[in-house]
């Protein structure tokens, strides 16, 4: 395999089990003549793992992109080759790189994904929700008020929400989750493609309670995959139409209509056209 001189190079790395790693990225590593990483001591471990004699190894986080970036961009000018890498998964996914491949393209330099695990579509592959579309959201802000407000403007989102999440915070989370969006199904993943990998489903209510009777579910990574309002509301519908025809056949239509209003909160008109329809 040979690299391209000039060429930034985005490199996916395991998000835990480390037989997820490319064989292309495996060979990217060994060969690139700068990495940039967010840990080097995690990268280094990575490295070692695989026999890789490290190159030379810069570090690129939040808080030194301002300084990094231009000493990144001198290098891939220079005709040097550069990989980028994260802790663990896709960079840019919540994790640094962002400034770095702007500043790559906006000066006509070449960037090239190495494609690998991304534990939002690790979790999404698994979760059992839509994946037609979906809203990667990150990690939410830290205290209830901020979270419920960031909430509130995705709640219209028809899209399956993927949510990142600290183990230290998830209780919060999934309450202010059940607050803000009601009843719908929550997917929390937990240590993915690790020996204790775990998926529960529920609500965010069902899913807090039994959170917070095991202590063992509140460790680890995190991934919260979470019903977008238009499967929500279809569930719902399902329901209703369960319940209506149910009724119906024990009562008069506005009866029916009147007492599944009160079991499922769908509104009156739309239940009262679909007993019309279920009548005829």
């Amino acid at each position: 395999m040979t690299l391209e001189p000039g060429t930034l190079y985005v490199v996916a790395t395991p998000i835990g089990n480390l037989a997820d790693m490319t064989e292309r990225a495996r060979l990217v590593l060994a060969k690139v003549d700068l990495i940039a990483a967010e840990d080097t001591r995690e990268t280094l471990h990575l490295l070692n793992h695989f026999g890789i004699s490290a190159p030379r190894l810069l570090a690129y986080h939040d808080h030194n992109e301002a300084g990094a970036v231009p000493r990144l961009v001198a290098a891939l000018e220079a005709g040097q080759t550069v990989a980028l890498v994260s802790d663990a998964g896709t960079p840019l996914l919540s994790d640094p790189g962002y400034r770095i491949v702007v500043a790559a393209r906006e000066r006509g330099l070449a960037v090239v994904p190495v494609p690998g695990a991304c534990a939002a579509i690790c979790a999404l592959s698994a979760a059992g929700l839509p994946t037609d579309r979906f809203l990667f959201l990150g990690f939410p802000p830290r205290t209830s008020a901020q979270r419920r407000t960031w909430l509130a403007a995705v709640a219209e989102e028809p899209g399956t929400l993927i949510i990142y999440e600290s183990a230290k915070r998830v209780l919060e989370t999934l309450a202010d989750i059940g607050a803000v969006l009601g009843e719908r199904r929550v997917v929390l993943a937990r240590e993915m493609t690790k020996r204790f990998e775990t998926f529960l489903s529920g609500s965010a209510e069902e899913l807090r309670a039994r959170v917070a009777s095991d202590p063992d579910q509140q460790r680890g990574e995190l991934v919260m995959v979470v019903e977008g309002r238009a499967a929500a509301n279809d569930a719902k519908m399902i329901e209703a139409t369960r319940v209506l025809k149910i009724l119906l056949a024990h009562l008069p239509l506005r009866q029916a209509v009147d007492a599944t209003v009160q079991i499922t909160g769908i509104k009156k008109n739309l239940l009262y056209q679909l007993g019309l329809a279920l009548n005829e």
